[in-house]
């Protein structure tokens, strides 16, 4: 059995060993301003408006919060990040902040064909093993739609819900989801052939069921001697434990890897306004004990079945990463591990990616890049959620304040 340095995440040393003071200053500032939630609501409000009426300040978006959580507008800019965050051994998650739809069926294989370069580019690197796609990239939300309403009847399994709902489409969008699904093939078998792994983003619980198709069809295709498709598993949903076991038996059954990325969630209080709008039971958990309790037994039971189960622990969570890492250590199972890897958002929580990767964990940043109109709502959902999650502000300003009183004092 290996035999690991202990693992704290109080470890300022290693957590900002790759920022300079200057940096460090400037996100205390960042993370200062960030705590001031009528700052922040007035900010999120205003920046979207300017940008898309083109008032000048697009040098002061850059230069503090997208600085802070992105890594570039081009991938040229962004391979300076990842290089740096490869010499602390962090990897790197690319994501590229596309959007298709507005140039309706063109807009979509113009999205297809940015995911494609983005992954030969990812396969050129040494430190990005993995990328992230969004399915509303490239098909339209409305089809997504009906075929979820499709998809709501019946107690069947979610891939015979799923091939019934196609019969609900007509001629023309039965077409139209053809080409859905052949993007996605053409996105998944460049993955494939490059050995990139691909993470299929969550959608909102009105898309969701055939997202989790579509990606476990990709699973049945792509994943039977390695890990390439990763489906994302929202735990403040009530039914997504759950999921997660019916997903593994899937792929017990059709003899496939269940790649499975592990996230609390995004669309939380959108679910809520939208379930009530439409009289409908909330599918969100019943308070952030139950979410985090979930959590924890789908990092557990993944680690349980590794056999058949990639897992990729994405969190912020202390605990919950603490937990990982002891489970693995309990069963002798080496940080190595192919199936084991950990991830958390660029600009947060250096803490415990940089603290994984010393331990000798394999680690990522999750790493956006794009025009800055075009991660502009990813930005404002970083700086709202560094107001709304409780204690994530003052626990970022309090490790940043620990380590310059290190440094001063050394």
């Amino acid at each position: 059995m290996e035999t690991r340095p202990p693992l704290s995440f109080d470890n300022t040393e290693f957590a900002f060993e790759y920022k300079t003071g200057k940096e460090l200053r400037k996100a205390r500032f960042l993370f200062n301003v960030m705590g001031k939630g009528w700052l922040v609501k007035i900010g999120t409000r205003l920046t979207p408006w300017a940008i898309r009426v083109g008032l000048p300040i697009r040098g002061l978006v850059r230069s503090t919060i997208f600085e802070q959580f992105v890594g570039g507008e081009t991938l040229a800019q962004t391979a300076g990040v990842a290089r740096k965050l490869g010499e602390y051994n962090v990897q790197v998650i690319l994501d590229y902040g596309v959007e298709g739809g507005d140039d309706g069926e063109k807009g979509f294989d113009h999205s297809t064909d940015e995911f494609i370069n983005v992954i030969n580019y990812a396969a050129s690197q040494p430190n990005i093993p993995f990328m992230s796609i969004k399915v509303t990239g490239f098909a339209r939300f409305s089809l997504l739609e009906k075929l979820d309403k499709a998809m709501a009847a019946g107690p069947e399994t979610l891939m015979k819900r799923f091939l019934s709902s196609i019969d609900a489409l007509s001629p023309e969008e039965k077409e139209e989801w053809h080409r859905v699904r052949h993007r996605m093939m053409r996105i998944c078998e460049t993955a494939a052939a490059k050995n990139v792994g691909v993470l299929v983003d969550a959608e909102e619980t009105w898309i969701q069921d055939p997202v989790d198709a579509l990606t476990i069809l990709m699973m049945d295709t792509f994943n039977k001697e390695k890990c390439v498709v990763y489906n994302t598993i929202q735990h403040y949903r009530h039914d997504r434990l759950q999921f997660l076991k019916d997903s593994h038996a899937a792929a017990v059954q059709r003899n496939f890897i269940l790649g499975a990325k592990l996230v609390r969630g995004a669309y939380m209080e959108k679910e809520r306004r939208y379930a009530e709008e439409h009289n409908q039971s909330s599918p969100i958990q019943p308070d952030k004990a139950a979410s985090d309790r979930d959590y924890n037994a789908g990092v557990a039971f993944s680690i349980d079945h590794l056999d058949r189960i990639a897992l990729i622990v994405a969190s912020h969570n202390e605990y919950s990463n603490l937990l990982a890492a002891e489970l693995i250590g309990k069963k002798g199972i080496p940080a190595s591990h192919p199936h084991i890897h950990f991830s958390q958002l660029y600009g947060m929580s250096d803490n415990i990616t940089f603290n994984l990767a010393h331990a000798g964990f394999s680690v990522s940043k999750y790493l956006p890049f794009g025009p800055i109109s075009d991660v502009i709502p990813y930005l404002m959902r970083r700086a709202q959620e560094n107001t709304s999650v409780k204690g994530q502000t003052g626990r970022e300003l309090a490790l940043i304040q620990k380590e310059l009183n290190r440094r001063q004092s050394a």
